[in-house]
């Protein structure tokens, strides 16, 4: 592919290209252009457009660069919107909370979250994860040949998440339902083709705000022992979360604590299929090796592509470019996993590959992904079980994949467990 052909703001059209082509193109970028600039792209609905093409943006290919400007959240902002297309500020906060965000406020709201992700909480979960591992595997047993993401991958994160904030099982379904809306890009699976994208993004969004909102107003007269307990009677130096910020906070964890996980999960039973060499390695000393296993497994699998920055002033330098204010910057995860001057033989699934400083949880700075752990131990858990039960457990056909150039997503998997 030659560079003029590498079109990143393109809606579908380079986005839909075999996994090998993408990943080339992005070789090309970081070897010729790695801080390139591209044109967006109307988003085009039964002949009307549904969003109109932005200014364009630069998009960031190589590793140290992304590392750099991510440490710079002075610079590189995440208020003004981490998706490449722009939209309205009240709904960058509804559908994106903290991480469409700066300080002060981002600030703020971490220290409230985070204390249903301090290791003593993480502690606690890691049981409802082996249960639940457990569960999930026993139901394996019984089922047989089956398709791995809605019976394994997708169930996991999702029951722990319901769990961890005390949602009823009677809302699990739903809360599967509207995240796939959420993070699905349109694609028509979960959009139906004559629907606008925008109105079924919000509002999924809006049915698991109200799921939150709803369930907030009950624990603040009858707490229980689940994060929505703590987070509505969380205080820190006198403030509160509100209730607009503790359902959008929901909304959040419901994409970036289920979907990103699942599709780790997913990628990694493709990985091991395609892999034999690697799969024994790890069955040799699965409580050993799980650690480097799950860090390889995130990296190879990169589940968010990209997010979006915003530069705050002008004259801002990064490598020999020079940025301006407002100039959109994307930061492509997926290529600073497979960039060359960081990783050795990063073509190559390593499961014992150490160092290992992907950015599959994004980059260091105010921004690193609040549940990394969380995912971490999901994973490792998972596969511990799966794999002591069912070592010879494999995909049966090719993934089918997600049409998205933001969630490296796979939507069906079918796997047989002999």
């Amino acid at each position: 592919m030659e560079l003029y052909e590498i079109d990143l703001g393109s809606i579908w059209g380079f986005w839909v290209r075999p996994q090998t082509e993408i990943e080339e193109a992005f070789a090309k970028l970081r070897a010729e252009d790695p801080i390139s600039f591209f044109e967006e792209r109307d988003y085009v609905l039964d002949n009307e457009i549904v969003s109109p093409a932005g200014p364009g943006f630069w998009a960031l290919t190589r590793h140290a660069d992304i590392v750099e400007a991510s440490r710079r959240a002075d610079l590189f902002c995440s208020g003004q919107g981490t998706q490449i297309t722009d939209l309205p500020a009240e709904f960058n906060e509804f559908l994106g909370s903290m991480i469409n965000m700066d300080d002060p406020r981002h600030a703020r709201l971490r220290r409230l979250v985070s204390r249903g992700f301090t290791p003593r909480a993480l502690a606690r979960i890691e049981q409802q994860v082996a249960r639940v591992a457990t569960e999930l595997v026993d139901d394996l047993a019984e089922v047989g040949e089956c398709d791995f993401v809605p019976a394994v991958a997708a169930r996991l994160p999702l029951q722990i998440i319901c769990e961890m904030m005390g949602i009823p099982q009677s809302h699990y379904a739903e809360v599967f339902e509207q995240s796939n809306i959420l993070l699905s890009a349109g694609d028509p699976e979960y959009v139906e083709s004559d629907t606008n994208v925008f109105e079924a993004l919000f509002g999924a969004a809006a049915a698991l705000a109200q799921i939150m909102t709803e369930l907030a107003a009950f624990r603040a007269t009858k707490p229980a022992d689940d994060l929505t307990s703590a987070l509505v009677h969380a205080e820190i130096d006198g403030e509160r979360l509100d209730a607009a910020e503790l359902a959008s906070f929901f909304v959040l964890l419901c994409v970036a604590g289920n979907e990103t996980t699942r599709n780790a999960i997913s990628h990694a039973l493709v990985a091991l299929t395609e892999h034999p060499d690697q799969r024994q390695w790890w069955l040799d000393d699965l409580q050993g090796r799980s650690a480097t296993a799950v860090e390889e497994i995130v990296r190879w699998a990169t589940p968010i592509i990209h997010f979006r920055r915003t530069v705050t002033r002008d004259g801002v330098r990064l490598s020999d470019h020079e940025f301006f204010a407002g100039d959109k910057v994307v930061f492509w995860y997926n290529s600073a996993n497979r960039d060359e001057a960081a990783f050795s033989h990063p073509e190559r699934f390593d499961l014992s590959r150490q160092p290992n400083d992907h950015l599959g949880f994004g980059g260091p700075g105010p921004h690193y992904c609040l549940g990394a752990h969380l995912a971490r131990q999901e994973i490792a858990v998972l596969y511990r079980e799966l794999l002591s039960r069912f070592p010879n457990i494999h995909t049966t056909a090719p993934p089918e994949r997600l049409r998205s150039n933001f969630i490296n997503g796979i939507k069906h998997l079918p796997c047989s467990p002999t």
